[in-house]
């Protein structure tokens, strides 16, 4: 058989395989259901008109936002397509419309199906075939936000059942989350929690690792209360949320088994990537913990709202800033001596429990324990260990190893905060600093990290970084910083300079901090979030708008991207003159290599191989060479366990090529 008749065959039976499934389908009917119509006098403007067959008539809401029009249709269906029209003259207000089945009536328990990313034609049917598996008794189209609705004609087709989960829908090759709050209320304060469900929809393989294809596998729901979150960034028309589960869980996977969790919303950054970009620098630097970020679409009431970062919340935890939990009962003696987190912080006279330190008059959060449960004696405790602290740095003998700083600062932990920020370029690096402090050990620890939107050259009051010379970020007029830490850290910085070589080179020569990885992980998470980038720019259409301090607005996600990448170039080369490279500090020495197609990144109990051509073949071996591993990548994230310590990655592509990688497993 010649090749045209196989390739006729095989559309034959493709086409044979998508009329029997069609043939099982059929449009269903029920009951029209939806939010309050606007009332024009007539009594015409009902729910039933989507469903009427004439392009004349329509449903427009009452309300402006979380409002939708859909059918009860008394049992459940596997939906496998839909159909749509817009009312006449309101085609644009149909974009980023989304579809959604639940089976509670309130629609407590919804999921999406489908989004229209592009305007439909009108006074005709727009056909899309639904990849959910799950039945709904229960479907509806939710208008974007501020539109009324307003929409035409709506079917729904499929079969009777109520499905499974095996195949979710997802808007893009990010992971889902949707949330939905009793009565549809809105997040209005920082400070009060309302309650509400979620749902998480994600792809993982058998290992765990995440999937490279988009749609989902996995689904987590459960109830939880949300919030609003942040300073600056709550000021923002999208809005950062703070969110607490009803029972801890490891969210999508993630390390942490923890009920708290965020959503940053990332609006003063186009690329929505600088927050990962600077955790994957902090775990290479080796900090005690780094916060978890990944990239998602969210979903808030039915509406599409953009892409976020699902990240850590900075708490202690077990599995975050891992000091000793306190009682109230802990007053006296060593049990008094911790642990604590707190943050050096310019907005601290908000918060509910705070100081301002004695020698440098710096606004202090005490944030664990918290001020519901932190007792008379341990705020006095921390507040006097730190003035004391200070007191050291602004002493004559300040540099001294046994008297001075270092008797309460863990340094290294201090120089690893530092490099982060000097690297990213983080004009906020001390605007907000956290610090914690473990039980019977005197010193501070700097960390973790956090808060980068403004960093990887994107401030326009540092713009070029530079322009400011051979100057740290961090000593330069031109950054920001709470009151009084300007005048605490330059003391420290200045009598590190040996352990900023010595932690940096680290980080260059064993952990795989090099210019080639950071612009990898900037194309590799640019190149997964693209279709969520054009959704997220649509509802927030800000590429051409100066936003907070933006310096620039170039039109475009690419545009915002390759920027960063030319700073990212310079900066490593900036740092490593600056800093020194120094060899004598690398434990391990490789055989040349040709420049890595892929990414390795190190992590805590192993590493994550990113974006390596499928067939690479991967031997990792610890420093003395004995062989820990062998694999085959077969996907575009492959998570491999390691014990802790340095490894060596050795990857062999289809092409031939030989690529050596050091790796710092925590």
């Amino acid at each position: 058989m010649n090749n045209s008749k196989k390739i006729f065959l095989c559309l034959c039976m493709s086409m044979c395989c998508i009329v029997s499934a069609w043939g099982q389908m059929k449009q269903l009917s029920g009951t029209p259901i939806g939010s309050p119509s606007v009332d024009y006098g007539s009594g015409d403007n009902v729910p039933a008109n989507v469903f009427d067959g004439d392009y004349d008539t329509y449903y427009a809401s009452q309300e402006r936002s979380y409002t939708w029009v859909g059918l009860d249709l008394g049992e459940p269906y596997v939906i496998g397509k839909i159909c749509y029209a817009p009312r006449t003259g309101y085609t644009s207000r149909m974009l980023l419309g989304v579809f959604e089945g639940a089976n509670e009536p309130d629609f407590s328990d919804a999921i999406p199906f489908h989004i229209i990313d592009k305007e439909p034609p009108e006074g005709r049917m727009t056909f899309i075939d639904i990849a959910c598996s799950r039945g709904f008794r229960y479907v509806r189209y939710v208008g974007p936000n501020n539109v009324r609705c307003n929409v035409s004609e709506l079917r729904f087709y499929g079969s009777a059942g109520e499905g499974n989960d095996t195949a979710l829908w997802t808007a893009s090759d990010l992971p889902l989350i949707t949330i939905h709050t009793t009565d549809a209320r809105e997040v209005t304060s920082r400070t009060t929690y309302i309650d509400g469900t979620y749902s998480a929809i994600y792809s993982t393989k058998i290992d765990g690792s995440p999937a490279r294809s988009s749609g989902g596998t996995r689904i987590q729901s459960d109830t939880l209360q949300i919030r609003g979150r942040g300073n600056a960034s709550w000021g923002f028309p999208k809005k950062p949320y703070r969110l607490k589960l009803n029972r801890a869980r490891k969210l999508m996977g993630m390390s942490a088994d923890a009920k708290n969790w965020t959503l940053i919303n990332n609006y003063g950054d186009k690329t929505l990537m600088r927050n990962l970009l600077a955790f994957d620098v902090s775990c290479r630097l080796g900090m005690a913990w780094t916060p978890e970020g990944r990239l998602v679409d969210v979903f808030f009431n039915g509406e599409y709202e953009g892409t976020y970062q699902l990240c850590d919340q900075v708490q202690v935890h077990e599995d975050r800033v891992a000091v000793t939990k306190m009682e109230k009962t802990d007053n006296y003696g060593d049990f008094v001596t911790g642990g604590y987190l707190i943050e050096l912080d310019s907005y601290a006279s908000g918060e509910p429990k705070w100081f301002t330190s004695s020698t440098f008059r710096i606004p202090i959060t005490i944030k664990y324990p918290d001020s519901e449960n932190i007792t008379p004696y341990q705020e006095a405790y921390i507040k006097n260990q730190w003035n004391a602290f200070e007191r050291t740095v602004s002493s004559s003998n300040y540099a001294d190893p046994e008297t001075g700083y270092a008797s309460m600062l863990d340094v290294p932990s201090f120089v690893q905060y530092f490099l982060v920020g000097e690297y990213s370029g983080n004009t906020d690096t001390y605007w907000s600093v956290n610090v914690w402090k473990e039980r019977d050990d005197p010193r501070f620890h700097f960390g973790p990290v956090w808060d980068f939107d403004l960093a990887f050259e994107n401030d326009n009051r540092t713009y070029p970084i530079s322009s400011i010379g051979n100057t740290f970020i961090a000593l330069s007029s031109r950054s920001s910083a709470a009151n009084g830490v300007r005048s605490l850290i330059p003391r420290i910085i200045n009598t590190t300079k040996d352990l900023q070589c010595e932690e940096w080179s680290r980080a260059r020569l064993d952990r795989g901090l090099s210019t080639e990885q950071m612009l990898h992980l900037v194309d590799s998470l640019a190149e997964k979030a693209d279709v969520s980038q054009r959704l997220n720019f649509i509802r927030w259409p800000i590429l051409s708008t100066y936003v907070h301090q933006n310096f620039q607005a170039l039109g475009s996600y690419r545009a915002e991207v390759e920027s960063m990448k030319s700073y990212i170039s310079y900066r490593m080369d900036w740092m490593d003159k600056k800093v020194g490279l120094d060899s004598i500090y690398s434990k391990v020495i490789l055989p040349i290599s040709t420049v890595a197609k892929g990414n390795v990144r190190s992590g805590v109990g192993g590493i994550l191989l990113e974006g390596w051509p499928e067939g690479t073949k991967v031997t990792i071996s610890d420093v003395a060479g004995g062989l820990l591993t062998r694999l085959v990548v077969d996907d575009f994230f492959v998570i491999v366990p390691l014990p802790s310590g340095i490894c060596v990655v050795n990857l062999a592509t289809p092409d031939g090529s030989v690529h050596h990688v050091k790796a710092y497993v925590r």
